[in-house]
C-alpha cells in the first residue's frame, strides 16, 4: 500500500494548472463516451447536525482502467475554529486483484479538480477575451478557481470579491494580490453590486437553499455554479444550463433538482460539458449572440478525482515519493 500525504500531493500538482484543465476535459469526454462507471454519490448525513455530511464517490474510468473511491466530509462549522471545512481520502484499487493499492490525501485533489473543471467551463463557455471574474464566496474552492482561471484565461486581469464575512473577503484579496500580482483585486460588501462588475461569475458558497438571482448581472453572464444551491429555480429556467452529468446533478436538492421538481422535466438542461469537449451540441463562445445567461452546474464527478489521484500516484511512484506500508493486506492463505 502506498500512502501519499497532503504535502506530496501538493508537490506533484503545484504549477500544473493547464495540464490539469486538459486532463479534466479529457476525462469529461471519456465519461460522455460511456467509458466510465459512475454510481450515484452516497450521502451520509447526521440527524442532529444537518449541515454536516460525508460523501462517498465511487468511480471507474477506462483508458487505462482505473477504479477507486473518494470519501469526503464537509463540516462548515470547522471554518469558525480555523480548520478546513472539507477533508478527504481517496483509495485506488488494483484492476487485476481489486486490492486497495494506494491511499491518497484527497482534499487538495478535490479542490483542484473542482477548480480545473470550473476553469475549463470558463474557457469553453465565456468569451475568449474575458478580462474579469466575480467570485461569490471567499474560501478555498474559489481561491483555487481563481488560480486555475488565471491559467486558462490569458486576458484575465480583474477580480471582484464578495463574501458574507467582509474580513474573509479582505483576507482573500490580500492573498490573491500576493500570489497573483498581475491581477487587480477589489471587494464589494453588496452582492448585487458585485454581480454587475463582470460577465463571468463563480459561486462557491456554503448555501443549502437558493438565495440569488441574476437580475443585476449582464444578460450574457457565464456562471460557474460550483456550490449548486445558490440560484433560484426561475434563474435556472431562464438560462442555458451546462452540466457534467444530468442524472447526478438533478438530485440532493440542487437548484437544478428543484427546477426539475417544479417543472417535472429536465429539458432546461442544454448540454453536458463532455459533449461540448467532444465538439457536439454547438458552441456557447459567441458572446454577442447570447441573450441569456449560461450556467455551468457541475455535481462533481468521482471520475475526476480518480483521474487526478491516478496522476498523483503515478508521479509519486516514479519519483520515489510517499510511504510504502508492507503487510497492510493479509498474507495469502496457505494451500
Amino acid at each position: 500500500m502506498l500512502i501519499v500525504d497532503h504535502a506530496t500531493v501538493r508537490r506533484v500538482l503545484d504549477g500544473r494548472e493547464r495540464e490539469l484543465v486538459e486532463l479534466v476535459g479529457q476525462t469529461y469526454a471519456e465519461h460522455d463516451r460511456g467509458r466510465s462507471s459512475l454510481p450515484h454519490s452516497i450521502f451520509l448525513r447526521f440527524p442532529d447536525e444537518p449541515r454536516n455530511r460525508i460523501i462517498g464517490l465511487p468511480a471507474y474510468l477506462d483508458g487505462p482502467p482505473r477504479a477507486g473511491i473518494k470519501w469526503i466530509s464537509s463540516f462548515p462549522g470547522n471554518i469558525d475554529t480555523g480548520r478546513e471545512r472539507a477533508s478527504a481520502a481517496i483509495i485506488l484499487n488494483s484492476m487485476s486483484t481489486g486490492h486497495p493499492e494506494a491511499l491518497v490525501e484527497g482534499s487538495l485533489i478535490s479542490a483542484r479538480r473542482t477548480a480545473a473543471s470550473a476553469a475549463l467551463a470558463a474557457r469553453e463557455l465565456a468569451p475568449a477575451d474575458t478580462g474579469g471574474i466575480v467570485l461569490i464566496g471567499c474560501g478555498v474552492i474559489n481561491f483555487e478557481i481563481l488560480r486555475f482561471a488565471a491559467a486558462a484565461l490569458p486576458a484575465l486581469r480583474k477580480v471582484t470579491l464578495y463574501d458574507t464575512d467582509p474580513a474573509r473577503a479582505e483576507a482573500f484579496a490580500g492573498r490573491a494580490i500576493t500570489e497573483m500580482p498581475h491581477l487587480t483585486v477589489q471587494t464589494h460588501h453588496n452582492v448585487e453590486k458585485a454581480l454587475k462588475e463582470e460577465a463571468l461569475v463563480s459561486l462557491a458558497t456554503n448555501a443549502s437553499t437558493p438565495h440569488l438571482d441574476l437580475s443585476q448581472a449582464d444578460p450574457a453572464t457565464t456562471v460557474l455554479h460550483v456550490s449548486l444551491r445558490d440560484l433560484s429555480v426561475a434563474t435556472v429556467l431562464a438560462a442555458d444550463n451546462i452540466v457534467d452529468d444530468t442524472d447526478h446533478v438533478c438530485r440532493e436538492q440542487t437548484s437544478l433538482h428543484l427546477a426539475e421538481k417544479a417543472t417535472g422535466k429536465r429539458d432546461f438542461v442544454t448540454a453536458t460539458i463532455g459533449s461540448l469537449m467532444r465538439g457536439e451540441n454547438g458552441t456557447f463562445r459567441t458572446h454577442a449572440a447570447r441573450r441569456r445567461p449560461v450556467i455551468f452546474s457541475p455535481f462533481g464527478l468521482g471520475v475526476l478525482d480518480l483521474a487526478l489521484a491516478h496522476l498523483v500516484v503515478t508521479r509519486a511512484r516514479q519519483e520515489g515519493l510517499g510511504v510504502v506500508v508492507d503487510g497492510f493486506l493479509p498474507e495469502p492463505a496457505l494451500a
